[in-house]
């Protein structure tokens, strides 16, 4: 009793690290404890026994309440090459060996095998304690790609270069986040920096006594003037030094692209993220530099300060229960809406309040995904997005959106004309890819061939390395046979403009796939001025078109616009085309499944905030919750500071 007394008075990472000590069996071999971020890192020279027992790890979780790694203790790491040679002569060769990626910041090496089934952890052909132990390295199989991601190669090499660094920064963030609290009592408010009455430039402040998280960190793609395009962090009154972590929901632009600026003007702390959104978000972030400098604009950040992402960010699987800060708790939940998108659970303090952040969901399944998950333990607020708030915006079922889209697309091609599909390079795009590959093979559509450009390929590639956040069926088809579902040959992958000849060749009925998906730059621009004149063409719009963009303008009706050409001049372009729209394959919900989404939470909610729509639809949202579920209900504008707890 007295030495528990003793244990409960020191300082809270003594405290955990003495807790150890005392439990780990001596066959253990633990040579050091250290911080890894928000993880405790055990470091063994006997690998093998603890991978063996792994009750005692289990066991010492319990204990403890954090997250612990096993890792190995650098004595014992064989050379890479040395490694690599054992690791060649161990892996059954059927299982087809294409890469290994030592980390040495955490004695990980990534395996890229093509028939990843064939070495799972009781599979007899391949053991992995054993390996582990003679190569000195903790071992982790991956799906290798039909092709490899050029995104994802360079986010290994900035690792590797800045191993050091990052061991380094895990240990001061893992400092932080177990330092001892300031407050026992918890007080909770959110602070609104962007992304309330409108959508884009998503974010927000979550601040307690102990710690202030910046969820979001957005771009508004269609504002004109910085003071609309950008998050008002110069409201919040904050340093970047105070913030204690950036959760990012997904990756695209309206809740990333304002990221590389923090980093750009000094912010070194960690971004938690999924493991996919790292690589899709440093894809789009990139992307954003030559659209900027294409449209001759200075880019707002370098190619720089996206690596500089790459080296603070620490990525976290669903359902996985994580420290950020002395007080608050994250788990990442599927969201349904791209690859790695995560509904974030906020657990504050003592279980005196959980906030759940929607983010964008889709509360239905599709082609690509799951539906967003739902069971969460306890939520007392809830913020839901409202992108389709409005009681009008009830969505066809997906039967009915894909009978549309083909005979949208076959009446189109049987006239010889073309049809340009505006995309986001991420999600989307891969949706529409395998249902086009689904219906000409069946003969419901018309065979044509299929061109894309821009990002599509390598985010193709991406979703292909990440199949456990991908649907069941998908997943099986990626982890259990040597299918690559991305893979079409129907389509041609347009790598340079020089080759754009050939989709845009007159009497050449064809579809055209290209991004970006609101028409605000990227290569779909040109092939827009091609086909806008000719009334044969068409324009199929499958994704949100965003207040004030180009997409929304056509969309809503103009028959001709006005664009930069490729010396700088004004081009006119006069719209003879066909124009359409076809929400159900939006990877947001719409009204009834939001509403069945709030539904569905268990126990009763004390509180919903709605955001991410434009404001009659946050209004619309908010006023129905409210009246249905009896529940506090309210739709916060820009720069409004509420308490939650």
């Amino acid at each position: 009793m007295q030495r528990k007394q003793q244990q409960k008075e020191l300082p809270l990472g003594q405290n955990i690290m003495a807790t150890i000590l005392e439990s780990i069996p001596k066959e253990a071999n633990v040579t050091k404890i250290d911080y890894e971020g928000p993880r405790i890192a055990l470091y063994t020279t006997s690998p093998r026994y603890l991978m063996e027992h792994n009750e005692i790890i289990s066991n010492l979780v319990n204990i403890i309440k954090k997250r612990i790694v096993i890792r190995t203790d650098e004595s014992i790491r064989k050379m890479e090459e040395d490694a690599r040679q054992i690791l060649s002569k161990s892996i059954p060769k059927d299982a087809d060996l294409q890469a290994t990626f030592f980390d040495t910041a955490t004695g990980e090496v990534s395996v890229d095998v093509k028939r990843p089934w064939l070495m799972q952890k009781n599979s007899e052909a391949f053991n992995h304690p054993e390996v582990t132990e003679k190569i000195g390295w903790k071992i982790r199989v991956r799906k290798a790609t039909t092709n490899p991601s050029s995104t994802i190669q360079a986010i290994n090499y900035n690792l590797k270069v800045s191993s050091a660094d990052r061991s380094k920064q895990l240990k001061q963030v893992g400092e932080k986040i177990f330092r001892s609290r300031l407050v026992q009592k918890s007080e909770v408010s959110l602070f609104t920096l962007g992304g309330f009455g409108q959508v884009g430039r998503s974010c927000m402040l979550l601040n307690t006594p102990d710690s202030k998280i910046l969820i979001d960190c957005g771009i508004n793609p269609g504002a004109r003037s910085p003071m609309e395009s950008f998050p008002r962090l110069d409201w919040a009154n904050i340093t970047l030094d105070d913030l204690d972590a950036v959760v990012i929901g997904h990756a695209h632009l309206d809740h990333t692209g304002f990221l590389p600026v923090l980093c750009k003007y000094g912010y070194k702390g960690p971004i938690y993220c999924t493991e996919p959104t790292l690589p899709m978000m440093n894809l789009i972030q990139l992307d954003a530099i030559k659209v900027a400098a294409a449209q001759g604009r200075t880019p707002m950040y370098s190619e720089r300060d996206v690596k500089q992402i790459m080296k603070q960010s620490i990525t976290i699987p669903y359902g996985t229960v994580t420290d950020i800060s002395p007080d608050i708790k994250l788990v990442l939940a599927n969201a349904g809406h791209i690859l790695g998108s995560a509904l974030c659970h906020f657990h504050i303090g003592n279980g005196d309040h959980n906030f759940v952040y929607s983010g964008d969901i889709k509360f239905a399944n599709s082609i690509l995904f799951e539906a967003a998950s739902w069971n969460f333990p306890r939520v007392e607020t809830l913020l839901i997005e409202s992108t389709y708030g409005a009681k009008e915006d009830i969505q066809p079922s997906r039967p009915e959106v894909e009978s549309a889209f083909i005979n949208s697309i076959n009446n189109v091609l049987q006239d010889g004309g073309k049809v340009l599909i505006p995309i986001p390079a991420v999600g989307r795009a891969q949706e529409i890819m395998m249902v086009i590959d689904h219906y000409m093979k069946s003969g419901q559509m018309i065979e044509s061939p299929v061109f894309m450009e821009g990002m599509i390929a390598e985010a193709s590639a991406i979703h292909e390395a990440y199949p456990e956040y991908l649907s069941r069926e998908l997943r099986q088809k990626i982890l259990e046979t040597d299918d690559n579902p991305f893979d079409s040959e129907y389509f041609t992958n347009i790598e340079h403009h020089d080759a754009r000849e050939e989709p845009l060749r007159e009497g050449s009925p064809c579809i055209i796939i290209a991004t970006s998906g609101m028409l605000e730059g990227g290569p779909v621009l040109e092939y827009f001025k091609n086909i806008a004149p000719d009334k044969k063409n068409k324009i199929l719009f499958v994704s949100y078109q965003v207040n004030g963009t180009l997409g929304r303008r056509v969309l809503d009706g103009a028959r001709q616009v006005s664009m930069l050409g490729k010396e700088g001049k004004v081009e006119v372009v006069n719209i003879n085309c066909g124009i359409e729209r076809l929400d159900g394959f939006s990877g947001h919900s719409d009204y009834n499944q939001l509403i069945s989404f709030v539904h569905k939470l268990r126990p009763k909610l004390r509180r919903v905030l709605v955001n991410h729509g434009e404001r009659r639809k946050s209004e619309n949202l908010s006023m129905s919750i409210r009246r249905m579920f009896r529940v506090p209900t309210h739709y916060p504008q820009i720069q409004e500071a509420i308490k939650l707890f």
